[in-house]
């Protein structure tokens, strides 16, 4: 049997609300050259049984686990049993429009040595934009770019810094020998950190703004929740611990630490300073084993300093306003 172009990978947990809207929009495809590959992290619902059956024209093969491994693990372990040449991520409740997978190959033929971010909707408010593409500030705070803001009409193919998990586009071997996603950091920030050993290793990453989904989003565990809070906060600390090459490093550091003090302050007076705290302390015990692993990412390093930053956000007073901002909008 020939292998597909391209391999879709869904982890799944108590998806059963979302996986028959989302597998309807893969059959709609312009492109069905591909494979879908389904993790299922222990779930309770029955959201993935029978989807072989159910959908017998698409290539589906179910994976399941006794329990939740999380978002990287999960997506990781679905990215070594795809088969195509390019690798697809795909949220369950994210829900591309037909020619979805036929823009990213456009993008993908067009911008060599490089990975691709989806342009997302806000799945109930589709006037709004859920994301396109992934901000890194040189602090080492990351957030969606544009969540929240008006959509516009489509323009032009342009860089990001990252691809959101929720829906993007790499090249497998490329994913794979960047080692996949970090697993010790189970959800949250993986995606940036992810792109960001990809950039250190050469590639670019664009954003496709006619490749489109419609994503419902924090259907887990929700914005703001403890569980957020913690893994983000952790995460942050790690990745610019692992990843942001030396020089930048030691520049950026006191700005570094500065936002971290902060958000330590800002969730203890909102009420959730466990999270934030643990997170913080459990980033500093976590500290040896990341800086281990910071030897061979830089190592590997093939972009220059001066590529990296000019990929990153530099406004010193850009990851306040930011989030000064969203949560005004949200309150």
């Amino acid at each position: 049997m020939n292998q597909p172009l391209i391999s879709i990978v869904l982890v799944a947990w108590n998806s059963a609300a979302y996986i028959p809207r989302c597998f309807q929009h893969l059959l709609a495809q312009t492109v069905q050259d591909f494979e879908v590959i389904v993790v299922d992290n222990g779930s309770k619902d029955d959201g993935c049984v029978g989807l072989q059956e159910k959908y017998p024209s698409l290539k589906v093969s179910v994976k399941r686990l006794d329990s939740n491994h999380g978002f990287a693990s999960s997506n990781n372990l679905g990215a070594q049993l795809a088969t195509g040449k390019w690798l697809t991520l795909l949220n369950t409740d994210a829900f591309p429009e037909p020619d979805w997978l036929e823009r990213l190959l456009e993008a993908a033929q067009a911008h060599p040595n490089a990975f691709f971010s989806s342009r997302q909707l806000q799945a109930n408010a589709p006037e709004l934009l859920d994301g396109e593409g992934d901000v890194y500030h040189v602090s080492g705070l990351a957030w969606r770019n544009g969540y929240g803001a008006r959509t516009y009409p489509l323009n032009e193919i342009r860089e990001v810094f990252s691809a959101c998990g929720a829906a993007a586009f790499f090249p497998r071997e490329e994913f794979l020998n960047a080692g996949g996603f970090d697993e010790d950091y189970l959800s949250y920030h993986e995606d940036v950190d992810l792109g960001f050993r990809l950039r250190l290793r050469g590639l670019k990453c664009f954003l496709v703004p006619n490749a489109v989904v419609h994503h419902v989003g924090s259907v887990t565990f929700g914005k703001k929740s403890d569980f957020s809070i913690y893994h983000g906060h952790r995460n942050l600390v790690w990745t610019y611990a692992k990843d942001m090459p030396s020089a930048l490093f030691w520049f950026y550091l006191p700005l570094h630490i500065f936002i971290n003090i902060f958000f330590l302050l800002y969730f203890t007076v909102k009420g959730q300073g466990g999270a934030i705290w643990r997170a913080k302390l459990d980033a500093l015990r976590g500290l040896v084993p990341m800086l281990k692993k910071r030897g061979a990412i830089q190592k590997n390093r093939k972009a220059s300093i001066a590529e990296l930053h000019r990929a990153m956000s530099r406004n010193w007073l850009a990851p306040f306003l930011t989030f000064l901002k969203r949560n005004t909008e949200n309150s």
